[in-house]
């Protein structure tokens, strides 16, 4: 079981926080009866983030499943990892995107789905495809895939975009990102690939920008690099640590002086 991180702990006291909250509201103005409703609303508010939050972002980024027969290469090197990590096999999708992006979904190591954009797919090599893939199994072996989740379950839930982007910097950091580079350069066996994968999804991520609305925009920080603009309503959904400094450290991993 992989380390409870500053992530974890902070999605569970803002979760607690914002429950204990509604029901002291609920408790003071409408006494026994708030109580009550309050608990309803939570259940139904915690059941919707908690269930709802993958087809809602997979949705959004528009994922379709493939199949072995459809993309046989992408299965099999995703197949090999799983097994060089003892994890089971996700469910694999892809996007339409044209930007290079990648994120994992999902509420444990047997239901999560990971979604690769076509852009991703068309840009990088073998070597960096199968970095970027490690990686993100990383955070599956990591457990901090139900975090995340949730969070982008909780943010779909709000629609107005500061509100979500304040959520999503309270459930997330960028240790997160730079235990999964680490861990999955590991297990792909090639830290330089990774490094060389992310400056070319950075790069061209900003060369073309989604746009930060709904789903989307709730499902930004499960991406493995930032996908909006870094001006304007895009800089509120900054979660991702730098990316020169994620390469630097790849490369201090790989045995670069720093």
């Amino acid at each position: 079981m992989a380390p409870v991180h500053s992530y974890g702990l902070r999605a569970v006291m803002l979760a607690a926080l914002l429950s204990g909250a509604a029901l002291l509201a609920g408790a003071v103005w409408f006494g026994t009866a708030g109580l009550a409703v309050a608990s309803a609303v939570l259940f139904a508010v915690g059941w919707a983030a908690y269930f709802h939050s993958e087809r809602t972002v997979l949705t959004a980024f528009g994922a379709r499943p493939v199949s072995e027969v459809e993309r046989p290469e992408l299965y099999r090197l995703v197949q090999e990892l799983c097994s060089t990590a003892r994890l089971p096999m996700p469910r694999l999708l892809v996007s339409p995107a044209v930007q290079p992006n990648v994120l994992t979904v999902g509420y444990s190591a047997r239901s999560a789905a990971m979604c690769c954009t076509e852009g991703l797919l068309r840009v990088l090599t073998p070597a960096e495809l199968r970095a970027v893939v490690a990686h993100e199994l990383a955070h599956v072996s990591r457990h901090d895939l139900g975090v995340s989740s949730w969070s982008a379950g909780l943010a779909s839930l709000v629609a107005f975009c500061p509100l979500s982007a304040l959520l999503l910097h309270l459930t997330s950091a960028p240790v997160r990102e730079y235990d999964a580079d680490a861990e999955g350069a590991l297990l792909a066996g090639d830290p330089m690939a990774l490094a060389s994968a992310l400056r070319k999804i950075d790069m061209q991520a900003a060369a073309l920008p989604l746009r930060p609305r709904g789903f989307l925009a709730a499902a930004s920080h499960l991406m493995i690099a930032h996908p909006f603009s870094y001006g304007g309503f895009g800089r509120l959904f900054i979660t991702h640590p730098p990316t020169g400094e994620r390469v630097r450290r790849l490369e201090a991993l790989a045995g670069y002086p720093r």
